[in-house]
């Protein structure tokens, strides 16, 4: 009674993680934008153009500037990764060999023969590697806030952008003089 349920509890299983990865692989190339904002002893000026040249170094390019908003966009291309392209090919590689392993065990009369869907899991790298190459976009937003403890002027910086161009920023900053806040 009791193996009767195995097979098809093993096959479920083997789809619900299926699902679970499809999830992940579309999660790969998905935009993660965040904002973040620092403070700086440093004038606007000072802030600004030492971001830009930041930004400058790293491949982005100036493409607008409202003066209204005191904002300044930077748009760059961001290039996949070649180790996530692989580990998601591996991913699904080994999802398709197990989830042909449990139809070869439900349908033994075609046997191994389902490994065929194997060849499917290079489907995973390929869509990651062409979604994953698209423009960025870096947003500053600078503006001098009185600090209500002393007379002096700060600067506060706010970063609109991908996470990981934030994390990257971070050390910088602080090289410059900017705190978080």
């Amino acid at each position: 009674m009791m193996r009767s349920f195995v097979l098809p509890s093993t096959f479920l299983l083997t789809l619900v993680l299926m699902v679970g990865l499809f999830f992940f692989i579309r999660a790969s190339v998905k935009d993660r934008t965040e904002e973040l904002q620092w403070l700086s002893p440093q004038t606007e000026e000072a802030v600004l153009k030492k971001v830009e040249d930041y930004l400058t170094k790293r491949s982005y390019r100036l493409t607008a500037l409202d003066k209204e908003l005191d904002q300044v966009t930077f748009e760059g291309t961001v290039r996949p990764s070649v180790v996530l392209a692989c580990f998601l090919t591996a991913l699904m590689l080994t999802a398709t060999l197990c989830l042909s392993l449990v139809f070869s065990i439900l349908f033994p009369t075609v046997g191994l023969g389902f490994t065929v869907i194997t060849v499917f899991s290079p489907v995973a790298g390929w869509f990651y590697w062409k979604r994953a190459q698209r423009p960025e976009q870096v947003r500053l937003k600078v503006e001098s806030v009185a600090s209500p403890a002393d007379t002096n002027t700060q600067t506060l910086l706010t970063v609109t952008a991908h996470r990981d161009e934030i994390t990257a920023m971070r050390p910088t900053l602080k090289t410059f003089g900017v705190i978080a806040s």
